[in-house]
C-alpha cells in the first residue's frame, strides 16, 4: 500500500496523491496550488508518472486546490473515469469553468502588457482553457454515494459524509493489503450549514487533513454574535458594507445569516447586493443538494422557501451592473468574490470606498498574510489596488470562527473513532503537523508527515519523531485561498 503525494504534502494546498495497493493505480484528488508565487509556479510542474497508467481519479470535494489540474490531466492523455458525488460533479464544473475562464482573461491582459516592451512571447499560456474543462467533465462520474461502496480494480471505495462543503466526502478504501481511510478536507462541527462530518469505523491507516490541527475555533454563537454587532455598527455608519466571500460554503452561509438577522429585527432591512455570478451559480446547487445541509435549512427547501434570500437581496450578474453598484447612494452590504481579496470584483469596490470612512469592511475568511487582506488586517495605511495607491480609511471589522475546516477536537474525535489507526498527516503548514504529532503521540496515536513526492509504504513507521529529515519548522506556506 504505497501513497505517493504530489500535493498537499508539506504544504496547505495543491491535494493530489497517487495510490498503489495491489496493482491498482488510482490519483485522490487533482488540485491547483494556490498561494505565493513559487506554490503556483508548481502548477507547471508535470506530472512525475504516467497519467495513462492510472485506473481512476478519485474526488474528494469541489474545491480548487482538489479539483484545479484535472485539466492539466487530461491535456496529458488521462481519459479514465473521474469518480466523485453528484454535487461535486456540479460544483467542479462551475469552478474549473470560472478557472479557465479567469486564466485566459489573465493571459490577454498580460499578453497585451508584453507587447509594449516587445515580450509577449515570454507570457505563458493559461494551463488549460474552457474546452480542456470540457472533457474533464465529459470524464466525471457522479456515481459516489455516501455509504455506498464501488469497485476500482482491486479497491473497494466506500464514500462517508466530511461536511466540509456540499458534496464533500472521506474515502473509506478496502484493499487487499488493508483498509485505508483518506479524510479529504473535513468540516467544522459547528459549521451553520452542512451536517456533520459521519463518524468512521476502525481501518488499518489514515491519511488526514491538518489545516487546523494546532487550534480550536470560536464557538458560532460568539461568532455570529459578534457578525450582528459588526453589521448593527456598519449600518449606523452609513455607508456601503463590503463583505468579501468565497463563492462556495462561505456565500450562502453569509447569505443564510443575514437573512435570518434581518427577519430576527436584529439588524435593519437594508440592500443587498450579490456581485458574484459564481457564487450565484454555486447556489443553485444548494437547492438541488440540500438534503446533505442542516435540518432547518434543509426542511426550508423541502418546504419550498429560499434560506439563502435576504428579502431585499439582488443579484448582480453583468459587469456594467457591477460598476453602477459604485454609484448606489446611501446604505448597503456588497457580497463580492473574492474571500481574500487577491482578484474578483471584490477588488473594484474596495477601490471606490476603501478610502471613505463611512465604508465597512467586515472580513469573514482567513487572511493569507501577503494577499490584499492580510495587508488590510495588519493596518496598513496605504494599499495598491489594481494599480493605485488606496487609502485604508473604512471601518474593518474581522470576524473569526466562520471555518469551513475541522479544528483540532474535530480531527481528535475523527481519529479516535477511526480506532487510532497509523495516522499520517497532509494538508497542513509544516509546524502546525509538528504540534500535531505530539498531540497524537500523547494518546498513543503513531504518526507521520507525508513527504512530497516520495512514496511511502503506509503500513509502515517512517521517520524518527515523524518528520521527514531535513524539514524544517516553519517551512509550510499559507493556508489556502478558499477559508
Amino acid at each position: 500500500m504505497h501513497l505517493t503525494s504530489f500535493g498537499a504534502a508539506e504544504t496547505v494546498t495543491g491535494s493530489c496523491h497517487l495510490l498503489e495497493v495491489a496493482g491498482t493505480r488510482v490519483l485522490i484528488d487533482c488540485g491547483l496550488y494556490q498561494g505565493d508565487d513559487d506554490l503556483e509556479a508548481l502548477n507547471r510542474e508535470p506530472f512525475p508518472f504516467d497519467v495513462r497508467s492510472l485506473d481512476a481519479v478519485l474526488l474528494t470535494h469541489a474545491h480548487l486546490d482538489h479539483v484545479g489540474r484535472l485539466p492539466v490531466l487530461t491535456r496529458l492523455g488521462y481519459r479514465g473515469p473521474i469518480y466523485c458525488t453528484p454535487a461535486t460533479a456540479a460544483l467542479a464544473g462551475i469552478v474549473l469553468l470560472d478557472s479557465a475562464r479567469l486564466q485566459v482573461e489573465d493571459y490577454r491582459r498580460d499578453v497585451r502588457k508584453a507587447r509594449r516592451v516587445g515580450e509577449e512571447d515570454r507570457v505563458p499560456e493559461p494551463l488549460y482553457d474552457e474546452d480542456d474543462v470540457h472533457t474533464v467533465q465529459a470524464l466525471l462520474r457522479p456515481q459516489l454515494e455516501f455509504g455506498e461502496t464501488l469497485s476500482v480494480g482491486n479497491v473497494r471505495v466506500t464514500p462517508g459524509r466530511a461536511g466540509h462543503i456540499l458534496g464533500s466526502a472521506y474515502l473509506l478504501l478496502d484493499t487487499p493489503d488493508g483498509r485505508l481511510l483518506m479524510s479529504g478536507d473535513l468540516g467544522n462541527r459547528e459549521s451553520g450549514l452542512q451536517q456533520d462530518f459521519t463518524l468512521p469505523p476502525h481501518v488499518d491507516v489514515l491519511v488526514t487533513e491538518t489545516t487546523y490541527a494546532d487550534r480550536t475555533h470560536r464557538p458560532l454563537t460568539q461568532t455570529l454574535a459578534e457578525f450582528t454587532d459588526a453589521l448593527q455598527r456598519s449600518v449606523a455608519r452609513g455607508g456601503k458594507i463590503l463583505i468579501p466571500t468565497f463563492a462556495i460554503e462561505r456565500t450562502q452561509a453569509i447569505l443564510y445569516y443575514l437573512k435570518h438577522l434581518m427577519d430576527a429585527g436584529q439588524i435593519p432591512y437594508v440592500p443587498v447586493f450579490l456581485d458574484s455570478p459564481m457564487g450565484a451559480r454555486a447556489t443553485h446547487e444548494y437547492f438541488e443538494y440540500g438534503d446533505e445541509l442542516i435540518p432547518e435549512v434543509r426542511d426550508e427547501l423541502h418546504a419550498g422557501g429560499d434560506p439563502f434570500r435576504p428579502s431585499t437581496l439582488h443579484v448582480v450578474t453583468t459587469s456594467a451592473e457591477s460598476q453602477r453598484l459604485n454609484r448606489l447612494e446611501g446604505s448597503a452590504i456588497i457580497l463580492a468574490g473574492n474571500g481574500m481579496m487577491s482578484g474578483g470584483r471584490i477588488q473594484h469596490h474596495l477601490k471606490h470606498h476603501l478610502w471613505k470612512p463611512d465604508t465597512s469592511l467586515v472580513i469573514v475568511s482567513y487572511q493569507s498574510p501577503h494577499s490584499l487582506g492580510g495587508r488590510i488586517v495588519a493596518g496598513e495605511p496605504t494599499v495598491r489596488i489594481m494599480g493605485e495607491d488606496i487609502a485604508v480609511r473604512a471601518q474593518v471589522h474581522t470576524i473569526g470562527g466562520f471555518s469551513a475546516h475541522a479544528d483540532q477536537d474535530d480531527l481528535l474525535a475523527f481519529v479516535e473513532s477511526a480506532g487510532n489507526p497509523k495516522t499520517w498527516l497532509v494538508h497542513g503548514e509544516v509546524d502546525v503537523m509538528t504540534r500535531y504529532l505530539d498531540v497524537l503521540a500523547a494518546r498513543g496515536v503513531t504518526g507521520d508527515i507525508v513527504p512530497r513526492a516520495e512514496a511511502v509504504d503506509l503500513r509502515a513507521t517512517y521517520f524518527p519523531g515523524g518528520r521527514p529529515p531535513g524539514l524544517p519548522v516553519g517551512s509550510g506556506h499559507d493556508r489556502r485561498p478558499d477559508e
